[in-house]
């Protein structure tokens, strides 16, 4: 059975959990800095660029599981840790980038001062769960 959506756009207003969340929308902006900065480093550090888009892109997936899990469960905790987890490796691999002189200062401030916004967000997020 072949089944035929009514239509392909949610409707005005209509959005995901995740969506709803101020810390999701500023991990996307997040990712949006890190893939500046991995697209700017020479082939010979395409280790760290990997690392940093990984990381990038696990905090802004465990947040859409996070907030797709029973509220104050222990799924909801993991799952707002392990990108908690995520943003301070992301705030490593800026340093890293920063020591090897990738990226601009605006962008690498942008993105550490993103990153301690995410991270505060999950804390609270994760301790109120």
């Amino acid at each position: 059975m072949h089944v035929v959506p009514r239509t392909s756009q949610p409707r005005e207003g209509e959005s995901l959990a995740h969506e709803r969340l101020d810390v999701y929308r500023v991990a996307i902006e997040f990712c949006e800095v890190a893939t500046t900065i991995t697209s700017r480093l020479p082939r010979t550090k395409g280790q760290l660029g990997d690392q940093l888009a990984r990381a990038s892109e696990s905090i802004v997936l465990r947040i859409a599981e996070g907030a797709g899990a029973e509220f104050r469960s222990a799924d909801l905790k993991r799952y707002f840790r392990g990108a908690r987890g995520s943003a301070l490796e992301c705030a490593a691999a800026l340093d890293l980038c920063r020591f090897r002189g990738v990226g601009s200062s605006e962008q690498l401030q942008l993105g550490r001062a993103l990153l301690v916004r995410i991270v505060q967000m999950l804390t609270r997020i994760a301790r109120a769960g």
